[in-house]
C-alpha cells in the first residue's frame, strides 16, 4: 500500500470521499452548493508553497480514483503549558470507499498526516470521532477530552 500527499488534481476525488463520509454520519438531505467552493479551496490550499492544509490519500488499486483519504490543517493558536508552540492540528474528512474498507487505508493515511504534523512542530491534534472511527483513533493514541465542544452557526 502506498500513501501519498494529495495534490491539487486530487481535489474532486477528495470532495467525493467527503460526501461518502458525510453520508455515513447523517441521513439528512442537503444541497450540493458547498461542493464547488470546497473543491476550489482544496485546489488553492493544496498548491500553496508552505501549506497549512494537507491531505494524504491511497489510490484505488485499479487506478480509477482514490480509495481513502484524510485531511488535516494546522492552526496557530496562542501557546500554553501543554503546547508551548501553539501549533495545533485538526483532522477531518477521514473517509474510505465502502468497498475498500478494512484494508488499513485509513490507518496508513492517518499515520502519514500525524507524521506531517510532527514534522511541522505541531504539539497537539484534535478530531471528532464517529463511533466507527473511534477504535482507530484510540489505537493511534487519541483520547477523549473532558471539555465538550460547542458550536455557533453564524
Amino acid at each position: 500500500m502506498q500513501i501519498r500527499q494529495a495534490v491539487p488534481a486530487d481535489a474532486a476525488e477528495l470532495i467525493r470521499l467527503r460526501v461518502v463520509m458525510l453520508r455515513t454520519m447523517s441521513t439528512a438531505n442537503w444541497n450540493d452548493d458547498w461542493r464547488e467552493p470546497a473543491r476550489r479551496s482544496l485546489v488553492r490550499r493544496l498548491g500553496e508553497p508552505e501549506p497549512t492544509l494537507a491531505a494524504f490519500v491511497a489510490d484505488r488499486p485499479d487506478g480509477t480514483g482514490l480509495a481513502a483519504c484524510v485531511v488535516g490543517l494546522i492552526e496557530e493558536r496562542l501557546g500554553n503549558p501543554r503546547n508551548p508552540t501553539g501549533l495545533a492540528g485538526y483532522v477531518f474528512s477521514v473517509a474510505t470507499d465502502p468497498d475498500m474498507r478494512r484494508r488499513g487505508y485509513s490507518r496508513a493515511c492517518m499515520t502519514a498526516l500525524l507524521d506531517w504534523f510532527r514534522s511541522r512542530g505541531v504539539g497537539v491534534a484534535d478530531l471528532r470521532a464517529s463511533p466507527d472511527g473511534e477504535p482507530l483513533y484510540a489505537a493511534l493514541g487519541f483520547v477523549r477530552t473532558p471539555d465538550p465542544a460547542m458550536r455557533l452557526l453564524l
